[in-house]
């Protein structure tokens, strides 16, 4: 069975319209020989078919009371499917699989190689660079935000096959991407096993912890983690008021502290005080504390000699297309 969430086919687009315009509408798609399905005040059809009727409903004013959605996904305002029409570039990406990993190394205290963070990076035709912060909120206007996690994450757990057995592999997952974790997390745990790797050796990442809106939720797609041996960590940590409360719900083997209490904390007072109650929830829990986006040696001397376990940054490394050909980062090369 194919999800239509995860894959990357032709959408259909259903409206709610205001019941006046409907018979119109219904008129000019028999001209136009459009396919739909009506319901009501419902229509289901394409999206060259829906584009003109937002086209229609803008330039008559009417607009007010129509709504789209796609697929499963809730309803938004009409005046929206313009966002979603511009992002149709996702599909193609998605199609073309234009995605390349990059790794970012993660290390102990003494600069012992601890594993890396596998960052997607995506190329358009030409061979430009697509960042996330770009590619992200278009697959999320386009309703591909299923599809563009499934992809990132299934050629993560692929590329942990080059690096040394001993390193973790971090990989970042958006939670509301995931809507039935027994369903679309069975690849992840397939190719893990295709490729007879350790689960244990894959940490997954929940971004944005600070804005968890269904923690249920969460606990489920965890649940399922925990139960294939794989690890998890809780990323972004930082002073947020529900941050105690998620970590009490969760237990994650990892905690990472949110980089903008880790850039500048030698020198900042505030910033102590955050990472020092970080290191003290972590030890209640007994979870291992990384420290991400360290740029420079003072923070990383303040917060190694505080009990920090692991750390990552530019100071560090930066995100490579290849793992390095070592397993220590001599610690006395970074500061020259």
């Amino acid at each position: 069975m194919t999800c239509p969430n995860c894959t990357v086919s032709k959408q259909r687009i259903t409206l709610k319209l205001p019941e006046e315009v409907v018979p119109p509408i219904l008129i000019h798609f028999a001209q136009k020989d459009y396919p739909h399905r009506h319901h009501n005040k419902t229509l289901a059809t394409t999206e060259e078919a829906a584009a003109d009727v937002a086209d229609f409903l803008t330039a008559t004013s009417q607009t007010a009371g129509a709504y789209f959605k796609i697929h499963e996904h809730g309803w938004q305002p009409i005046e929206e499917l313009a966002n979603y029409i511009e992002s149709s570039w996702v599909d193609h990406i998605l199609q073309e699989k234009y995605i390349r990993m990059h790794f970012q190394p993660i290390i102990m205290p003494d600069g012992t190689l601890y594993g890396y963070e596998m960052l997607a990076r995506f190329q358009d035709q030409d061979g430009s660079m697509i960042y996330p912060d770009r590619l992200f909120p278009a697959a999320k206007a386009r309703g591909r935000l299923f599809a563009l996690d499934r992809l990132c994450r299934m050629n993560a757990v692929r590329q942990i096959t080059r690096l040394p057995e001993q390193l973790k592999a971090f990989i970042n997952f958006v939670p509301t991407a995931i809507y039935n974790p027994e369903y679309c997390l069975k690849t992840t745990s397939d190719i893990a096993n295709q490729l007879s790797i350790d689960s244990s050796r894959f940490v997954f990442e929940v971004v944005e912890t600070e804005k968890i809106a269904d923690l249920d939720h969460l606990k489920s797609i965890l649940e399922y983690y925990r139960s294939h041996g794989f690890h998890y960590a809780l990323d972004d940590v930082g002073a947020g008021s529900n941050t105690l409360s998620i970590v009490e719900d969760l237990e994650p083997p990892y905690m990472k502290l949110d980089m903008q209490y880790v850039q500048g904390v030698s020198s900042c007072l505030d910033k102590q005080e955050v990472a020092l109650k970080f290191l003290e929830i972590a030890d209640t829990y007994g979870a291992v504390t990384l420290a991400e986006g360290v740029e420079c040696f003072d923070d990383f001397e303040w917060l190694k000699s505080k009990g920090y376990q692991l750390f990552q940054g530019y100071f560090i490394g930066r995100p490579l297309p290849e793992p390095l050909d070592t397993c220590k980062i001599e610690l006395a090369n970074l500061m020259i």
